[in-house]
């Protein structure tokens, strides 16, 4: 059965350069006039050696008309003397020096590691020579780098006492999950940045998410303390000397409001500490996104990866429970078989904050106006604009892809129907019509639920953030991840993925090259297989530098992985 996109997609070509070999024609010269050599009184020896002298020199000359630059050397002017031993010698250093410079760029080539390089929008990564594999990135890739951000065992810290820090902060983690986790990251980058204590990160209940979860809920506190004990100072909870904890809260005189996005260190230093030290206590609100990246020092960002990927680890329950569910799709047809993750992020919400038009009845486009208008009535205005504002956001590859969509994309790439796939997704808008082709393509394809029984999911429901963090694990722990669209979860697990040696292919779909694709009616199917694979051969989770084209929780190559 052939599959026809819709949209043309500009193929990537390549093109080499060959350079000319360059010639040297033989340069001739006249002839030198042969030397005097006495007629009379030679014997019939010396006779045969003029003629052996004669025949040697006219040899020589004959060399010679045709090898000019070599001529001094067989000249038989008595000035000028024919060594052997020298042009052997000269010619000897001279393999040699070419021997040296080879064996040089034969180690330097060894040893440079593995690392893509972005040129515009186009990613190039060093050529290997092994066949492409749909499970796995190249081997090469994962041996140039290694993690390095973990602590240093035995070494002897300088942290002041906790009550001779310059005073204690204070944050909300606000968001769902995957936020709250890059809150806590930055906080304790800030604490390290102003030598102040923290107090342990209260987890505020998110609007959407409606969920009442505490730090000690979800995450390993005892762990976390410990594991951070020679970088930052950590208490559980607010002093006791401080008793009027609800103007914590409240008061604006206990708060630092006035925190640009992406802030550099140095904004701490000179706005934050001077009324830290003052007050001894002070509030951070809104803490999101309030740190930058290129702009702090690099132990700064190498400290975030250690909360991240060291510290920060989740119930000892919730990662056996995620184990179990891992080990399961990986025996799903009675054999070890490799599993794929894939996040959809086509859930009402996600439709309709993206402000994008999405195939549907005129029931469906006219009810998902009202819904809209009613939760984004400044976006939505009169809804005059929104079409035009649809297709510009679907160009720029700004939509989430829809369930038949990433069904064509990976069956393009090359995954049969009998691939294991896990999906880790909230109520998919559309429900299972909208999944239908999805399923038709991938009939192995399940979540959570129907991976346990209702007995061993219900533990997790008092928490929604549990169920999220055991798809996090889950999707960590898989041979291929599938991002559909943007979002920290996506971000933190490709992120993961990369600071655990590369070898796990997480796919980043073009989505901006794929709309034009599937927009193309002309197009044949396997003109788009050629495409697709072209277009994702290096958005698999490569080595690349982190700065300027990714922010630390995507990639941590640059601040925190070495070279082997």
């Amino acid at each position: 059965m052939a599959y026809s996109p819709k949209r043309a997609m500009a193929e990537l070509r390549h093109s080499s350069s060959i350079g000319a070999r360059a010639s040297s024609s033989p340069m001739k010269r006249d002839e030198d006039s042969s030397p005097l050599i006495p007629a009379d009184g030679l014997s019939s020896s010396d006779d045969d050696n003029a003629r052996g002298r004669h025949s040697h020199k006219d040899r020589d000359r004959s060399f010679c008309s045709h090898f000019h630059s070599l001529c001094p050397f067989l000249a038989d002017d008595s000035r000028v003397s024919y060594h052997p031993s020298r042009i052997s010698l000269f010619f000897l250093l001279f393999l040699l020096l070419l021997a040296s410079i080879s064996i040089f760029s034969l180690f330097k080539h060894i040893n440079t590691p593995y690392l893509c390089s972005k040129d515009g929008i186009v990613l190039h990564c060093p050529q290997v020579k092994e066949p492409p594999s749909l499970w796995e990135n190249p081997y090469s890739a994962t041996t140039s780098w290694k993690s390095c951000a973990e602590r240093r065992d035995g070494g002897i810290s300088d942290l002041p006492p906790e009550n001779e820090t310059n005073g204690y902060i204070f944050v909300h983690a606000e968001g769902g999950l995957n936020q709250q986790r890059i809150v806590i990251c930055n906080a304790v980058a800030v604490a390290k940045i102003m030598n102040a204590t923290l107090i342990l990160p209260v987890l505020k209940q998110d609007q959407i998410w409606k969920d009442k979860t505490n730090f000690e809920d979800i995450f390993d506190v005892d762990h976390f303390i410990d594991y951070l004990k020679d970088d930052v100072r950590i208490v559980r909870d607010i002093p006791d000397w401080f008793t009027d904890k609800a103007e914590l809260f409240s008061s604006i005189r206990r708060t630092v409001k006035n925190i640009p996005k992406y802030a550099p260190a140095q904004f701490y230093i000179d706005n934050v500490l001077p009324r830290l030290k003052e007050k001894k206590i002070m509030s951070l609100k809104p803490f999101v996104d309030r740190l930058g990246y290129d702009n702090v020092p690099l132990e700064i960002n190498r400290l975030r990866c250690r909360v991240n990927y060291h510290a920060l680890k989740f119930l000892p329950e919730i990662e056996k429970m995620a184990d179990l569910l891992a080990a399961r799709m990986r025996n799903r047809t009675g054999n070890s078989n490799p599993y794929m993750a894939l996040h959809l992020r086509f859930e009402k919400g996600m439709v309709g904050l993206s402000f994008c038009d999405f195939v549907g009845t005129r029931e469906e486009k006219a009810s998902m106006a009202e819904y809209r208008k009613k939760e984004w009535p400044r976006r939505y205005k009169n809804g005059s604009h929104l079409w035009q504002l649809a297709l510009q956001k679907r160009k720029e590859g700004r939509c989430p892809l829809e369930p038949e969509e990433v069904a064509v994309i990976l069956r393009a790439m090359g995954y049969p129907k009998e691939t294991q796939i896990y999906v880790a997704s909230g109520q998919v808008y559309g429900g299972q019509n909208r999944m239908a082709p999805l399923r038709n393509m991938f009939p192995n394809l399940v979540t959570k639920q129907e991976l346990t029984t209702k007995e061993e999911l219900d533990k997790f429901r008092k928490h929604v953030t549990s169920l999220a963090a055991l798809d996090f694990l889950v999707c960590l722990k898989s041979d291929v991840f599938v991002m559909t669209h943007g979002g920290n979860f996506a971000k933190l697990i490709i992120g993961a993925r990369r600071y655990m040696g590369h070898r796990q292919k997480s796919i980043k779909p073009d989505k901006g090259l794929m709309s034009k694709s599937f927009g193309d009616p002309y197009m044949g199917w396997a003109t788009f297989v050629e495409d697709v694979i072209v277009t994702h051969q290096t958005r698999t989770g490569l080595p690349e530098e982190t700065f300027p084209n990714y922010d630390l929780w995507e990639n941590p190559l640059t601040p925190c992985m070495c070279k082997t």
